[in-house]
């Protein structure tokens, strides 16, 4: 990761000798980001008139010093009560109270919500019934965010604390009850606790397929897009990003029920409403899961429109671009094309080396070494398919390579399921480089401890190594076996 330090913000935090006075905003009926950005430029104006720095200003109010820069940038919103202590401390005479109570009542104002905003994934389904009992579903909900990708709706990365599981689950009945026209805008514990709770549930969804959590994320989705046409435009967003973040969940939690129709539908919303919350990790994660489905259908020209839409929706950035070239990679792979299959590998590693601070702001949840597990993983899948469709060991040799890398940055007591995927990667890719009897010895024990009921992902890689070892000449007796317990473990 390549970083810049050149004393900028110090610079920028640095009180001028005779601040000018900018005019006081009268406007009413400007928009509501306007009317924030407002709010942020009478903030600077009134901190550099104090002679604080951010960081100075954050430890008075009990703020990181990312929270006073997001306020200034108006990214964030302050509620009443710290608007009025910041004018008390900053001594700015009402000046920042009354701006924000402007740009409150400038959040009331705003076009209807679209009909099509509103209309779940699914419609009809679990429409009426109550939410799912939480001990059902999930284990011990995060103490914070972001935790499993999930940032927080309001604040981002910032880290904000998760509500014990007893208030969690108290916030959330009372969200999914509330008459949707009439209830408050949504507020800071109830969003940290639907948040938390989704994470919660990807996590259950990953280790044990309870069959209920993807129904359970679908009608919570439910009572957040019921939320949307009685809120304020400008305070709609968290909303949105939250609705986004659902459906996408519910569509992985399809996936890995095999239901790739129902999945498809989810992540199609689920992009539509990322753009609109101006969420490019969640576009992207979309995106990705969209042409994974298409390699499902043995689409490689879908799939392959999937992956360069990913860089329509995250220009410039890194971490997207190293996951639109490997998506297209796979692609490639797909039709057996070795050149572009290679070329696209090649392209998704050099990204890896220019991720920077734009790229940790999207997607803070993704880490150098999680970025490099997801090309890895990618390449070893890409080049063993495209080592499949032309007969070429060498290449099998390089895809087992990336799949060992994947598993290693995986660790040992990460994701059971991914662990068990990347391990038949790596058999799979042995088979292709012709060493069955190194494919069946590493498999042995993963396949003793694994057990019915796998992820439809992992189940599909079960059944193409099976196919594979099946056509080995020969019918020695561990090979029949591997091939047996193969095939019941991908029913």
């Amino acid at each position: 990761m390549h970083r810049t330090d050149t004393g900028a913000t110090l610079v920028e935090d640095a009180p001028p000798t005779a601040p000018p006075t900018p005019p006081a905003d009268t406007t009413t009926d400007a928009p509501a980001a306007d009317s924030w950005r407002t709010f942020g430029a009478r903030l600077r104006h009134w901190r550099r008139r104090a002679g604080l720095t951010q960081a100075q200003l954050a430890t008075e109010i009990g703020y990181d010093h990312t929270a006073v820069s997001r306020l200034e940038h108006g990214t964030r919103r302050p509620t009443p009560r710290v608007a009025d202590q910041l004018d008390q401390l900053l001594g700015a005479a009402g000046d920042l109270s009354a701006t924000c109570h402007r740009a409150e009542q400038g959040e009331q104002a705003g076009p209807p919500v679209p009909a099509g905003l509103t209309r779940p994934p699914l419609p009809g389904i679990a429409a009426d019934l109550p939410p799912l009992p939480l001990p059902l579903l999930v284990g011990r909900p995060p103490a914070r965010l972001p935790d499993y990708g999930m940032l927080c709706p309001l604040h981002g990365a910032v880290g904000c604390a998760v509500p014990s599981p007893p208030d969690l689950a108290a916030l959330h009945l009372a969200f999914c009850a509330a008459d949707p026209l009439t209830a408050p805008p949504l507020d800071a514990d109830t969003a940290h606790a639907l948040a938390g709770l989704l994470a919660a549930h990807l996590r259950a969804g990953e280790a044990h397929g309870h069959p209920d959590t993807a129904t359970a994320v679908e009608r919570t989705l439910r009572a957040v897009l019921a939320r949307l046409p009685g809120t304020p435009a400008g305070r709609r967003r968290p909303l949105v990003r939250l609705a986004a973040e659902y459906a996408h969940a519910a569509g992985v939690l399809r996936m890995q029920q095999g239901r790739n129709a129902t999945a498809m539908t989810c992540f199609d919303r689920a992009l539509s409403w990322s753009e609109l919350a101006d969420d490019p990790a969640t576009q992207v994660a979309a995106l990705s899961d969209m042409g994974n489905l298409a390699r499902l259908d043995g689409d490689p020209g879908s799939a392959l429109g999937y992956a360069r839409e990913i860089n329509r929706v995250a220009p410039g950035r890194h971490w997207a671009a190293a996951m639109s070239q490997v998506s297209q990679a796979r692609a490639h792979a797909l039709t057996g094309d070795v050149r572009q299959t290679v070329r696209h590998v090649g392209r998704a590693r050099l990204h890896l080396d220019h991720i920077g601070a734009r790229d940790e702001s999207d997607a803070p949840w993704l880490s150098i070494a999680s970025m490099q597990l997801r090309v890895e993983a990618g390449a070893a899948a890409a080049l063993r398919d495209v080592a499949a469709a032309v007969d070429d060991p060498r290449l099998a040799l390089r895809a087992v390579s990336a799949a060992r890398t994947a598993l290693r940055l995986l660790g040992p007591h990460q994701l059971p399921s991914s662990r068990l995927l990347f391990t038949v990667r790596i058999a799979d890719c042995l088979v292709c480089a012709q060493q069955p009897d190194s494919a069946i010895s590493l498999l042995g024990p993963a396949l003793e401890s694994a057990t019915p009921g796998l992820p439809a992902l992992v189940a599909h890689e079960l059944r193409g190594l099976r196919d594979r070892l099946a056509a080995q000449p020969g019918r020695r007796p561990e090979l029949a076996e591997t091939t047996r317990r193969l095939t019941e473990l991908a029913r």
